[in-house]
């Protein structure tokens, strides 16, 4: 018999074809950072994820033009995979792991847009032990993939398609009450609020949601109603400097993304990866980040 993925709701991948995806992953994070070559993480990453390990071996280049092959090999052991069942394309499933750099579980999201393409890390989040949601799940072990398309509600309190734009209406406004306080949210803007007039400089920020097809959110339901939600955004900040003040760079990453020249301002772009803990209406409550990474990506000098 023959099963076809694009119809039929099917498990998103099989547990050993999971833990291949998983080592080759570590592998070419590993060569990738030996090597410093940008090229290198796009074998293994998509997403949010490859423009920050893009970045990142760009700006290690700029020190090490001849790689760095003492770089040591990123080991993900104790892999606790959940696997969605769907129908259709993109699949994804999650990687729950222990690092060799630190005591925090990885949670390492990967995905594919069909049969043919290989199994590429999207999303990749650090969660204190205890902390990861435990995932609903059926008789036969399967997760369910919280729906993003239009037009296909979810039971949550915000969409998972959303999720990007209603954090970035967020930040740009401060308005609702749809995130809890936070470091992500009301820390954040607190931070920029003390940066938006200084003696020196003024700041002005763009923040831009993110979605399909370059950066899909991702969803998965957990055993409370709610979901956990990968997303993705974007965010510039403008430096423009005061009259008689030239912009100046001294952090190394900075220095080895900067393009333009420095002359009254500079507009640092950075991109940052979520997972957010999205309660569903039955129980209602506030949309909470258990982990967000922002990592700078581009710098521009004006």
């Amino acid at each position: 018999m023959t099963v076809h993925g694009e119809r039929e709701i099917v498990p998103s991948v099989e547990k050993a074809e999971a833990a291949k995806a998983l080592a080759d992953f570590t592998a070419g994070y590993t060569e990738a950072y030996r090597r410093l070559d940008p090229a290198l993480v796009d074998r293994v990453e998509t997403g949010a994820l490859a423009e920050i390990g893009r970045a990142d071996v760009t700006a290690q280049r700029a020190v090490m033009p001849k790689g760095n092959p003492r770089y040591p090999a990123l080991e993900l052991r104790d892999a606790r995979f959940t696997v969605p069942k769907s129908a259709g394309w993109p699949k994804f499933f999650l990687a729950d792991t222990l690092s060799n750099r630190d005591a925090n579980r990885w949670l390492v999201v990967f995905t594919r847009g069909g049969a043919k393409e290989p199994w590429k890390a999207a999303y990749l989040t650090l969660h204190a032990p205890g902390t990861v949601p435990a995932f609903r799940t059926d008789g036969d072990g399967l997760a369910e993939a919280v729906p993003v398309a239009a037009g296909k509600p979810s039971g949550l309190v915000l969409e998972p398609a959303a999720v990007s734009g209603a954090y970035t209406d967020y930040l740009r406004t401060g308005k609702g009450d749809v995130f809890a306080p936070g470091g992500a949210t009301t820390q954040l803007r607190a931070d920029r609020a003390r940066l938006a007039r200084t003696p020196t400089f003024w700041t002005d920020w763009i923040d831009t949601p993110e979605k399909a097809p370059g950066f899909p959110p991702l969803a998965l339901r957990t055993e409370d109603g709610g979901a956990l939600v990968f997303s993705a955004a974007h965010h510039r900040e403008k430096r423009t400097m005061a009259k008689g003040v030239r912009p100046a760079v001294t952090e190394q990453r900075t220095k080895a993304l900067l393009s333009g020249r420095l002359t009254t301002a500079i507009t640092l772009t950075r991109v940052s990866e979520s997972a957010a803990r999205v309660p569903g209406r039955a129980t209602g409550g506030r949309v909470v980040f258990l982990n967000r990474i922002e990592s700078l990506v581009a710098a521009k000098g004006e």
